[in-house]
């Protein structure tokens, strides 16, 4: 079977349909676990018939051993090794030994944790799709990974509006295991309300952020053109005892951000496909429109050449008046 979806392999469980090897690779490693306790569950094996370990620290004699067996009082047997890309070379010419002749009664279950890695395991990955099912979990970005948020969101009977599913992903990041408790925050938060909805508000204050302290209002300001109220906001955090080399890294994100929608724009590449390209959410096509007021490429070289001397100056503690170096950064962007 050649390689599948994780959507498809979703779809294949749901119908009870079973494949004596999967091999799971990609770096998601919690929608990973959420599939291996899917089958898991619903092939039920009981003690006799399951065995798990990270490959690396397995028996791997005893492990294939309990693959080759057909399953005691059960119709099926599960063997989980995760983590098969820290295998030596014998553990693992075995391992792919048994994949290329497997028992139809055993259901052999590997993950793959490193992409990189992955792109030199052509035996493995070949052998695993003649025989069973190769399933990419790359991590979720962008628009995929706002879907997902906002799905999840929703299960809990929340109503998400577009800002606060932007705001939570930046503010944690990919990690889908830590926006998942970040939601449930979200859901206990709100419990007593019966209004659902949830914004931005509601993400700082169960972040931790007061709406004074919103860590992307700069970034808000700069890729809004704003050089005033972005201008107030940098003397503001500067007078509050912000770190400068906090402040520098919050202007560098939404800068790049700005210069790498500019030049798709200035391409003449489509308003979806710079949404696609340029890693964003889609609700920031605003800023794709937006695009023809920002400055022209040569600010942005600038700007950017200010930033590296900026960031050296600041980890090499050379900076006598912070507030100047990144008001410079900003008055070179926007002249």
């Amino acid at each position: 079977m050649p390689k599948i979806t994780a959507e498809k392999l979703q779809a294949q469980l749901t119908k009870g349909t079973f494949s004596p090897v999967y091999l799971l690779t990609g770096e998601d490693v919690y929608r990973k676990n959420l599939i291996i306790e899917q089958i898991r569950t619903a092939l039920n094996p009981d003690d006799f018939n399951f065995y798990k370990s990270e490959a690396d620290a397995a028996d791997m004699a005893e492990a294939l051993a309990q693959a080759n067996t057909t399953p005691v009082f059960s119709n099926a047997r599960v063997i989980i090794l995760t983590g098969i890309e820290k295998l030596r070379k014998e553990p693992k010419e075995a391992l792919i030994r048994y994949i290329d002749n497997p028992l139809p009664t055993t259901t052999l279950i590997l993950t793959h944790n490193d992409s990189k890695k992955m792109k030199t395991e052509k035996i493995l990955a070949q052998v695993c799709a003649d025989n069973g099912c190769v399933v990419n979990f790359e991590e979720l970005k962008g628009e995929a990974l706002g879907a997902w948020v906002r799905e999840k969101m929703i299960q809990r009977g929340l109503r998400p509006d577009f800002d606060c599913v932007d705001l939570l992903c930046q503010s944690v990041g990919s990690e889908l295991t830590a926006l998942e408790n970040e939601i449930e925050k979200l859901y206990l938060y709100t419990l007593d309300r019966t209004d659902k909805t949830i914004t931005q508000k509601d993400v700082l204050d169960c972040i931790g952020f007061s709406k004074e302290q919103n860590p992307y209002e700069l970034a808000n300001l700069i890729t809004a053109c704003n050089k005033t109220g972005a201008l107030n906001l940098l003397d503001k955090l500067v007078d509050d005892g912000e770190e400068p080399i906090g402040i520098l890294s919050k202007m560098t994100y939404p800068i790049l951000k700005m210069a790498r929608i500019k030049r798709l724009s200035d391409a003449g590449v489509s308003a979806s496909e710079i949404l696609h390209a340029a890693g964003l959410f889609p609700w920031e096509s605003r800023l794709v429109s937006a695009a023809r007021k920002f400055p022209s490429a040569k600010n942005f070289e600038q700007a950017l050449n200010r930033i590296i001397e900026a960031d050296g100056l600041f980890k090499s503690s050379s900076v006598s008046d912070p507030k100047v170096t990144l008001k410079g950064i900003l008055l070179t962007l926007f002249r």
